[in-house]
């Protein structure tokens, strides 16, 4: 992960990610749902096989992390990184430690997708708590690693990396705390907003560090540039919040169109007619004893 492929790939998959939350919690307020998402019937009254029952969420997970592993064990082509301890010499040090730490946390968003591929087409009954309880996991593990990822390196390097835990431990807070309560509207909007946020900075990062626009790189020890770290990263604070505002109003629109297409005058309700000598009454009498 440490080149601007291995930040750009995770980014993207993040941001990808909250954008399709982003669509899933706007429509769910603006139907008024009480459920984000609906649980899967128990599995005899479900009338799909179990491969069309595979999870598209959890099916991406593993993909996705399941590359970014190998690419962090043997990329670029002609690099093994297997081995994790140098048993050839006498102090054993361990090997790769950045790789390593990368490889974790890939592990654990790979073991989310599992858990939500089995839960959702292999047992009799969805397990919705297991799965937010491992993804909420995955995310304190995200957390705990970046805290020490950042040992040993550049003034410019942590700050970037502190910010990024930011959004990062709020997405943990959130999908822990809904593990006990669920389905709270709050909570989605907050949790999309952080997802977004972690997204934007992570690619925010591939350009400080690799790419940045000047053509010159950050200075690590300018006190000026390490303050304009933590103002881009309020700027990317509204950045999410502008772009969640932008599709809830996506969907608001295609939601009242939706609406106004499907409402038709015939399948309105109509009153019930209550005159004895009414033909209509007469007609629903005959209809109700037939």
């Amino acid at each position: 992960m440490g080149t601007l492929l291995g930040h750009l790939m995770p980014g993207m998959f993040f941001l990808f990610y909250s954008l399709y939350y982003s669509v899933l919690v706007s429509l769910a307020l603006l139907r008024e749902q009480r459920l984000l998402k609906l649980p899967l019937p128990p599995r005899e009254k479900r009338r799909q096989r179990w491969w069309q029952l595979v999870p598209l969420e959890g099916v991406v997970k593993v993909v996705i992390t399941t590359t970014g592993i190998v690419a962090e064990f043997f990329y670029p082509p002609g690099v093994n990184r297997l081995m994790m301890v140098d048993w050839e010499d006498p102090q054993r040090p361990f090997l790769f430690k950045d790789n390593w730490q990368h490889i974790t946390m890939y592990g654990f968003f790979l073991f989310s997708g599992v858990v939500d591929i089995v839960s959702q087409s292999c047992q009799a009954r969805q397990k919705m708590k297991l799965e937010r309880a491992v993804e909420a996991l995955a995310f304190h593990v995200l957390v705990l690693l970046m805290a020490t990822h950042i040992e040993n390196k550049s003034a410019l390097e942590i700050r970037v990396h502190v910010l990024f835990m930011v959004p990062t431990f709020l997405v943990a807070l959130v999908l822990t705390i809904e593990i006990w309560v669920p389905d709270q509207p709050p909570l989605w909007v907050l949790k999309t907003w952080m997802g977004l946020v972690l997204s934007n900075w992570m690619l925010q990062l591939c350009v400080i560090m690799y790419a940045p626009p000047s053509g010159q790189p950050w200075r690590a020890d300018s006190p000026m540039d390490l303050a304009f770290l933590t103002i881009f990263f309020c700027w990317h604070l509204a950045l999410g919040a502008a772009v969640l505002a932008a599709v809830y109003a996506l969907c608001s629109l295609w939601h009242r169109r939706g609406s106004s297409c499907i409402e038709v005058p015939c399948t309105r309700y109509q009153p019930c007619p209550t005159d004895p000598s009414n033909e209509d009454l007469e007609k629903l009498r005959a209809e109700a004893m037939l």
